[in-house]
């Protein structure tokens, strides 16, 4: 039928306790719930929204626009390759210039950036991205594009942890930042996958044998890969000092 409504359809997985933040970031951008399946750590949430057609009028447009464009080029092209062999034939033969690239300016550059570690007080689009509101915001993508293998570090607190599979000494932790917990409303959903506690490098006083959901600590860690699908956030342990 001529009015049938025809759907586009997207699955996404989320660690659990970010479904709502996922969910409202979708119906937002005019995705509708369909079904949710909730797993121990993960949920499944699929969504559909309808398929917006492309008028007939704009297609013809835009191919009428592609033709007239392409002899449009063809014409300059000729009279530039005209205009050139012209004026090729009249230009004087001139030595070209020697020049010689500096030496210090970009090794310089490259070492002043190097080993520095990324905080909310150096670096305001880190600042800015351990306010956000949503996790799935397009922030967190083009912060790990940017600085993916690079150190960072920030006050933050256990959210969420959960054994990896079958081990029950290995981990998956989601992170936020701040001191709220299981409560955090704000910024990314960092992630520790699969990590035991001696991987998390604990230090300071009175450093405990074990860890739980709660827990607030200084967390310094290598950038990895931003999942827009689950809006997970992975990072590497490289130290977590008490606090």
């Amino acid at each position: 039928m001529a009015d049938e409504i025809k759907y586009e359809y997207k699955t996404v997985q989320t660690v659990r306790g970010t479904d709502g933040l996922v969910i409202s970031k979708m119906q937002k951008d005019g995705w509708e719930l369909v079904e949710q399946a909730q797993g121990m750590l993960r949920s499944t949430l699929d969504f559909r929204r309808p398929k917006k057609p492309l008028p007939r009028l704009l297609i013809g447009t835009a191919v009428g626009g592609l033709v007239i464009l392409a002899i449009v080029i063809g014409v300059a092209a000729a009279l530039e390759d005209g205009g050139g062999k012209k004026d090729e034939a009249n230009k004087p033969t001139v030595a070209p210039a020697s020049a010689e690239p500096s030496a210090t300016s970009a090794p310089t550059a490259a070492r002043s950036a190097a080993g520095e570690v990324i905080t909310p007080e150096n670096n305001p689009e880190f600042a800015a991205l351990l306010k956000t509101p949503d996790s799935c915001d397009s922030a967190n993508l083009d912060f790990a594009t940017k600085y993916k293998g690079k150190t960072v570090a920030f006050d933050g607190s256990i959210v969420h942890m959960a054994p990896h599979g079958d081990d029950d000494t290995r981990y998956d932790f989601l992170l936020g930042p701040g001191d709220k917990g299981p409560n955090t409303g704000i910024g990314p959903a960092f992630k520790y996958d699969d990590v035991n506690i001696l991987d998390l490098k604990l230090t300071g006083r009175n450093t405990p044998a074990t860890v739980r959901a709660g827990d607030t600590f200084r967390f310094v860690a290598e950038v990895g890969e931003f999942n827009a699908k689950q809006c997970l956030f992975f990072l590497d342990p490289v130290s977590t000092e008490i606090r």
